[in-house]
Order: structure tokens, then sequence, then C-alpha cells
């Protein structure tokens, strides 16, 4: 187990000096390449430069950080490098545009980044070097106000989907923003877009991916990690970051149902490495939290934290539309493991993720799932295709022998303090509501260890 320090750094010539602790192993990430900013940074930036949107130097240096915990969270193998086989220590050093602006956000920073992953974060500023202090580039001149109005996340998810077509069928004009990640949500992404273009050929709207891969040595002698809870940070700092460019205050849109933003535990046993947060109410207060000790004029929302897929699916303002496309966006929690079965990626079936979208269309699911038919024999509850079935099934169980339960469950990944109690009652609902929709699903569902 070691104690990990990565420090950003801009050109040949920078090479800061920085204490490093005898059991700390640093590595240093070079950040610029003869391109502009590296790994995948300036090919994004170049494509909202073609849209006339340019970030400020606060919303590039929340893009680096985003990137280097990113590095950092795939990078970095919880196996071999953690204490307890999951809580890392990581140390970040990066080179900002306002060392004062950072340093008073960095608080909120390092608890936003603790929620999320488990690990302990430590994040230190420096200024940028000489010549480096403007990265965006020159605005151009002269420059017309966009006419986008906000920013929305696209995954390439099924709540994504949805949040993009009502944003549009509204009119909203948004600039979806994407993270161009492993090869079935990349695809879903590219397959979403070009139907949304299709059936929306007069409305206006954008589309920017930022591709990022980091090299598997990027820390010597350190296996890479393939739990990535980090990854949403990433997400959100670029789509803040592209939020900065509109030049006019900005929402950006996070759309995801309330049963997985609150994601409690269906185990009792069920915490910490295997629950992820990465929409979670307290992590997303964070974040606005942030955002606002930045000094950029935007906020962060999650329009549906208070509905389950299923009611989100049913509320779409273009439900025929969704439903005829729905079999082109990727919930699955891991579409690459279907390899194993000499499948293409795609949906398993079986994972969480699966199984509640599985739940969410009861009727006319045009989804591809690896398990068709989950009633024609018993699970086996030892093995994947088992294991959240059997899991949802005792949570159920459990609620429906005592429903009050909803209200003290809710509480179990992370603190609600920053929500009332009117919206901590709705997020007991969604809890509720949402267990008996996949309950209807696994209603007959066998499972048993063999």
């Amino acid at each position: 187990m070691k104690r990990h320090l990565l420090v950003g750094t801009m050109g040949a010539k920078d090479k800061p000096a920085i204490d490093t602790g005898t059991d700390e192993a640093r590595s240093d990430v070079q950040l610029l390449n003869v391109g502009g900013i590296a790994y995948g940074i300036q090919t994004a930036l170049n494509d909202l430069r073609k849209l006339d949107l340019v970030p400020d130097e606060i919303g590039i240096d929340l893009l680096i950080l985003g990137a280097l915990v990113y590095a950092a969270d795939t990078r970095i193998s919880r196996a071999t490098e953690a204490q307890d086989g999951w809580t890392r220590e990581i140390r970040i050093v990066l080179p900002v545009s306002d060392v004062a602006a950072w340093k008073r956000a960095r608080p909120i920073v390092i608890r936003a980044l603790g929620f999320l992953s488990g690990d302990r974060w430590s994040i230190e500023f420096r200024k940028r070097p000489a010549g480096k202090e403007r990265l965006a580039g020159t605005v151009p001149t002269p420059l017309l106000q966009t006419d986008l109005l906000g920013v929305n996340l696209f995954s390439g998810g099924l709540d994504s989907l949805i949040g993009a077509i009502d944003s549009l069928t509204k009119d909203e004009k948004p600039l979806l923003v994407s993270h161009a990640g492993e090869g079935a949500g990349s695809r879903a992404q590219y397959l979403c877009h070009a139907e949304l273009k299709a059936r929306f050929p007069k409305r206006h709207f954008e589309w920017v991916r930022l591709p990022m891969v980091f090299a598997h040595d990027l820390a010597d002698g350190v296996g890479s990690e393939t739990s990535t809870r980090a990854r949403s940070f990433l997400f959100f700092a670029f789509g803040v970051a592209a939020g900065t460019a509109l030049r006019r205050r900005f929402e950006l849109k996070v759309p995801e149902n309330g049963l997985i933003a609150l994601n409690v535990p269906l185990d009792p046993l069920r915490l910490g490495a295997l629950s992820t947060r990465t929409t979670h109410p307290f992590y997303m207060a964070r974040w606005i939290e942030l955002v606002a000790a930045l000094g950029i004029d935007g906020s962060l929302a999650n329009p549906y934290w208070a509905m389950t897929k299923g009611e989100m699916v049913e509320a779409c303002t273009d439900k025929a539309f969704l439903l005829s496309i729905a079999g082109k966006s990727i919930s699955c929690s891991s579409p690459a493991k279907l390899r194993w079965a000499r499948q293409a990626q795609g949906h398993c079936g079986y994972c969480l993720p699966c199984l509640i979208r599985r739940a969410s269309i009861p009727d006319g699911d045009p989804t591809e799932y690896y398990l068709t038919d989950m009633k024609r024999r018993a699970l086996n509850s030892a093995e994947a295709e088992g294991v959240q079935v059997r899991s949802f099934q005792l949570a159920i169980a459990r609620l429906r022998a005592r429903p009050e339960l909803a209200k003290v469950l809710i509480h179990k990944p992370g603190p609600l303090y920053d929500h009332g109690i009117d919206d901590q009652a709705e997020m007991a609902g969604v809890y509720a509501r949402g267990l008996e929709e996949v309950g209807r699903l696994l209603d007959g569902v066998r499972t048993k260890p063999k």
C-alpha cells in the first residue's frame, strides 16, 4: 500500500518542487502537448470554439482538475494501493489560474470527492507557469451571445435521453455534453444524438464530447482500477466548464431517476464500495456549493430527483418517440462484460441498472437483454445473474413488511441535511415507489444458490 501524488505540469520547463513523503509515490502528468491541453481536453475545447463558445479560465481549471481526478481514480488500483482493499490516499497538485479562489473552494472539493469515491483526497494548487495564464485561447470578436440557454449531461443512458427529449420538446436550446467512455456508451451517444437531430430538425441544440484516455502505466508499477467511482466528477466538471462558455447564467441539468440518485443499499451490508453516489443529493449539493464558491454564474439540478425511472418514461413529453428509440440507449452497469459469453456489448439484463430499466418499461420495451427470460428458470443467487435480483427481493420484502422504514433508509447512503423535511418525504416516497416498480418486474422470478 502506498500513498500517491499526482502532479500536473504545463510544458517541458515546468518542473515544480513538491515535497514528497517517504511513503508517497509521485507521478507527473504533463497537461500540455503540441496541440494544446492534452488528454482530449483540447479536442473538446476546439469543438466548443466551432460553436463560438470559449470557457473561462476557472472553467478550464475545473476541467483539468476533473482530468487529474479521473486519472487517479482509474489508474491507481484499489486492490494493491489501498490498505483496506478500497480506500486509497491520493494527493493532487495542479496549476490554476486563480490560486486564491481555488483555496477557498478546496474544502468543498475534498468533501465532494471523499463522499463520491470513498478515498482520502488532498488537493493543492499552485500558480500556472509564466506564459500559460490563458489556456482557453482568445475570445473571438465580435462575439454575439449564443442562443443556447443551458447544458444537459448526455451519457447515452435512458435517463439522459429522456432529459434531452424533454428539453428539446420545450425548446430549451440545450448544449448536450458527453464524456466519450467505453464502446457501448459512446456508440449509444452517437445513435441517440442522430435520432434527436432527425426528430427535432428545427430545434436549436448542439452536442460536444470529451474523449479522454490515460495510459495504463500513468502510475509506474501500479495496475489500473475498474470501479471508476469518480468519473462523475469529470463529467460534471466538463458540463460546468462548457456552461461558462455560454456567457450567461446557466443551469447544468443532470437527468437521473430518484431511485438511482438515492441509491439506498439493498442489503444492510451493502455500503460504501458497493453503492455509487454519482448523483446523490449530498454530492449534488456540494457541486452547487463549489460552483458558487468559484464565482461561476451557474448551478446544477436533477429535474427528476422525485421520480422513479418508470415515472420518467411515463411523463416523457414525447413518450412514443422515446419508446421507438429507447433500445439505442445504454443503461447496463458494465456492458463490456458480455464478452465472456461471446456477445456484443449491451445490456446484461440482471445488473442493478438493467433491472431498474426493465421495470420502467413493463410493456413494449425494445431493449435487447442477454438474460431475456427471467422466469424460465431459477437464477443463481451466488452468481452475477441472481445477486442483484435476490438483493432487490429482500429489500422489497423488508419495505413491504415495514413501510415506515423508507424514511430511515434514505439516510443510509449519505447526509440529507441540505434538504428540508418535505424534500426528504419526497425522497422516501420515490424510494418506496421505485422498489415497488422493480417488485412488479420480479413477481414470479425465482432465485436460489447453486
